[in-house]
């Protein structure tokens, strides 16, 4: 948790955040403190932005396993921030957080990137499990293949709603983590796959005996696995889908 108290004209926060992207190179960082230690769960929180060279931060990435060091933990030891960096009211930033999570799920949740990948795991399924009369060999790939593109087709038309919310100047709305869940869990789908057709070939992760496409799918396929964790479990999406979105019952 980290805790920010008041100081004159300054707040100092103290704790750590953990799954910091790209910490290690930003200038800036924002932050969920805590303000009001009294208050209940999701109030006395408060949303700081302060600059990555203020002393007693300290950034320390975090080796994934594949291979990756994208995210971080960042350290905050007795760090003076600025009243004036504070966005919104104190104790409302939990607001602030919500909505920018709203985008950022739209974000993980790979609107409009899905076509690419569609073309590359039918051409790479052509080239590993062989093609007969211009099909994938395998029937059991192919049906496979077939879902997937099924799957990213109908994604792909359901997130229109997301661009019309864009253009008419509107926010993301709950509708944010339906994207989040379904197109995270259809990217850990297309990378299972990815190594169903490659075979002993998704196994190289260094060297010359497998090619650099190869080590690159395989890191990619394990890298995918947060896709479930980042930007709010799956869990949670489908919390907020359950009773924000359907209307269902606690």
């Amino acid at each position: 948790m980290m805790r920010a108290e008041e100081d004159g004209d300054d707040y100092i926060v103290n704790g750590s955040k953990i799954w910091t992207s790209g910490a290690q190179g930003a200038d800036w960082i924002f932050c969920l403190v805590r303000t009001d230690f009294d208050a209940p769960k999701h109030e006395g929180i408060s949303f700081l932005v302060l600059d990555m060279d203020t002393p007693g931060v300290t950034v320390t990435p975090i080796e994934l396993i594949s291979g990756a060091s994208e995210f971080c933990q960042t350290f905050f030891d007795d760090v003076r921030v600025p009243k004036r960096n504070l966005i919104g009211e104190p104790g409302k930033g939990w607001t602030v957080g919500k909505r920018l999570l709203q985008y950022e799920r739209s974000s993980i949740g790979g609107r409009g990137g899905t076509r690419q990948r569609q073309r590359t795991i039918d051409e790479w399924a052509r080239e590993y499990v062989g093609e007969v009369e211009g099909r994938i060999a395998d029937p059991a790939i192919r049906d496979a293949v077939t879902a997937q593109r099924i799957g990213d087709d109908a994604y792909q038309l359901t997130i229109r709603r997301s661009f019309e919310e864009a253009t008419s100047s509107q926010a993301p709305s709950f509708l944010s983590s339906m994207f989040k869940l379904y197109g995270t869990e259809q990217n850990m789908r297309r990378n299972d796959l990815m190594m169903e057709i490659l075979g002993s070939r998704g196994l190289g992760w260094s060297g010359d005996d497998f090619s650099g496409a190869e080590r690159g799918a395989t890191r990619g396929w394990l890298r995918s696995k947060a896709n479930s964790i980042e930007g709010g479990t799956s869990e949670i999406q489908r919390n907020i889908i359950a009773k924000r979105v359907l209307g269902l019952p606690d």
